[in-house]
């Protein structure tokens, strides 16, 4: 009798430390799955009630939410929607979030560790919820000055504060309207992103952080500074400019964009009127090396959070002469982004110095009590001032 009480005593545990560890298990390691399955009702009602915090240009709202007076309380609006989709990104019910609204979502949902006594101000007192707030470095007039610039036409613009990194344009065109993305209607969202995703000018694609391209005369600047890094050759250093120039090992000749000879040009006049011979001709002279030491000193093959993931510039792996001669001037298997010609350029506008992009200017309590500022971080001296 006293074995058959042990032996179910023993069972009783065995069955009540799994229980425990079962519970814990759920409570601890998949809370959070559990809480953001799709179809859970009762997490979406919750997250929706929290009044996300506010993404700022200045002192301007460009992501807000709104009352809606509904079951679900709260709804994402952006002001100025297209124009600062590519940083905003958007915030769905039915796809997730991107940009700006996934990469800082800890802080504008409130439940970053900073926001910690925020939280405990509000649960204490009976407040809202409330999220903190994000303040971009980008500036307004340089945003819209960048979109209505490209005036729906497909292309990018990146600007940066050559001193800090800091981004203060992030154009992308066509672009979208994330508010039709961030409604409480699941029908007008599911149209409105096939709609989108169907497109095949791919207004969804943020252009200026992650689609690659030949920089075309752009590069030239690189270019330009590896001949000048080399010590062969200064800003008044003679290049020639013919009409034509024939690409090494080949029986191809390629051309300036409008045919002109320019004869023996200083390397200073070459770059001012883009000539694509010249800087052919530059690429052979200087060789693979010294044109790829040059590109990833200025942050080719690195990508860059900003804190959205940038895509990395490329230069050609193992390029022949004459692959090499038509990088010169930006073309062939040569490839970067919007963002990584801007970072280039800026360097050279700040003495050489590489400077790390960076959107995030400062995070920001719900009542826009500053709590963390990002400081500019050099990512490279890419050539002497």
């Amino acid at each position: 009798m006293t074995r058959s009480i042990i032996r179910v005593t023993l069972i009783m545990a065995v069955l009540l430390v799994a229980v425990l560890i079962n519970i814990t298990y759920i409570q601890v390691f998949k809370a959070d799955d559990y809480r953001t399955a799709a179809g859970n009702s009762r997490a979406i009602l919750e997250e929706y009630s929290r009044e996300r915090g506010p993404i700022l240009v200045g002192r301007e709202q460009v992501a807000k939410s709104v009352e809606t007076g509904g079951e679900l309380r709260y709804e994402r609006d952006y002001p100025q929607g297209p124009m600062y989709a590519p940083a905003t990104g958007f915030y769905s019910q039915v796809y997730g979030a991107t940009g700006i609204e996934k990469a800082e979502n800890p802080v504008l949902s409130g439940t970053d560790d900073r926001l910690l006594f925020d939280r405990l101000r509000q649960l204490l007192t009976g407040q809202n919820p409330q999220g903190g707030a994000v303040t971009l470095t980008l500036d307004g007039n340089a945003q819209s000055a960048a979109f209505s610039g490209l005036g729906g036409r497909n292309g990018a613009v990146a600007a940066l504060d050559p001193k800090t990194g800091a981004i203060l344009a992030l154009a992308s065109s066509p672009s979208f309207d994330p508010n039709q993305l961030s409604s409480h209607n699941s029908k007008q969202i599911t149209s409105y992103y096939n709609q989108l995703t169907s497109d095949p000018n791919q207004p969804l694609l943020n252009r200026p952080l992650v689609a690659t391209n030949p920089p075309g005369s752009t590069f030239k600047i690189v270019t330009t500074a590896a001949a000048l890094q080399s010590g062969e050759f200064t800003p008044d250093s003679i290049v020639p400019c013919p009409a034509s120039y024939r690409l090494p090992g080949t029986s191809v000749s390629i051309k300036n964009a409008g045919g002109e000879a320019y004869g023996n040009i200083s390397l200073t006049e070459a770059l001012v009127v883009s000539c694509n011979t010249a800087f052919a001709w530059l690429a052979n002279q200087l060789g693979d090396d010294a044109l790829r030491a040059q590109s990833e000193a200025f942050g080719f093959g690195t990508s860059f959070d900003v804190p959205m993931p940038a895509a990395a510039g490329r230069y050609p792996e193992n390029p022949d002469a004459a692959q090499t001669a038509i990088t010169g001037y930006g073309q062939g298997d040569v490839q970067a982004t919007a963002l990584n010609m801007a970072q280039a350029t800026a360097a050279i506008g700040n003495g050489g110095l590489t400077m790390s992009p960076f959107l995030v200017k400062e995070i920001s309590s719900p009542d826009l009590k500053v709590l963390d500022t990002t400081s500019p971080k050099a990512f490279n001296q890419a050539m002497s001032a």
